[in-house]
Parts: C-alpha cells; sequence; structure tokens
C-alpha cells in the first residue's frame, strides 16, 4: 500500500503565495513522475504542473511564471511553491504520483486527498 498526503492549503489574498506539499509513504520501491492537479465544483480535474524524476517540468500556461514544482526524492515530496494567486486558482489541488510498488513492482497511479486553496480577499 502507497499513501500520498497533501499538506499547505488554505486562505490566501489575490496576490498573496502558499506552499503546497505532498509526501508519499508506504511499499516504495520508486517514484516516476508527480504531478500536481487542481479541481472547481462542476469542472474536469486539470492539470497544474508534472515533475519526472529527473527533474523534467511542464506547466499549464495558466499558471506559467507564478507557480514552481519541485521535489526531494529522498524525501518522497513533490512541492508547488504558488506565488501572484489570483481568485481563478482557487480550487482543490491534487498530488498525483506514479509509484512502483516494492512488493509487486507494480505501477500504482496514487493520488492524495486533496487540499483546498482559496484566493480572496
Amino acid at each position: 500500500q502507497v499513501q500520498l498526503v497533501e499538506s499547505g492549503g488554505g486562505l490566501v489574498q489575490p496576490g498573496g503565495s502558499l506552499r503546497l506539499s505532498c509526501a508519499a509513504s508506504g511499499m516504495i520501491f520508486n517514484i516516476n513522475t508527480m504531478a500536481w492537479y487542481r479541481q472547481v465544483p462542476g469542472k474536469q480535474r486539470e492539470l497544474v504542473a508534472t515533475i519526472t524524476r529527473d527533474g523534467r517540468i511542464n506547466y499549464a500556461d495558466s499558471v506559467k511564471g507564478r507557480f514552481t514544482i519541485s521535489r526531494d526524492n529522498a524525501k518522497n515530496t513533490v512541492y508547488l511553491q504558488m506565488n501572484s494567486l489570483k481568485p481563478e486558482d482557487t480550487a482543490v489541488y491534487y498530488c498525483n504520483a506514479d509509484i512502483q510498488d516494492i512488493a509487486t513492482m507494480n505501477h500504482l497511479n496514487s493520488w492524495g486527498q486533496g487540499t483546498q486553496v482559496t484566493g480572496s480577499s
């Protein structure tokens, strides 16, 4: 079993910053691509950013220049630094990871429980 646990969400004024963290735990052999998604009620979950194990990064156009994804492979953790937050960034943010289970060596597409980010004055 593997688990992803997010933290760091909250309420922030427009123009402010937040840092999300997502730590993976369990019977982990390897973690490949890690990503952040977000979802607002009534809309599909959208990709925010991805980072491969060797550090290749992609961002959604809507967050380029404002958000930064990073990871610490030793800690099995991915981060999302969000700067210059806008009201339209308000969403539940989900962590996602391709985790190779040590018991079966299967790749598990794993999701965190989500953390609310609200950009509002």
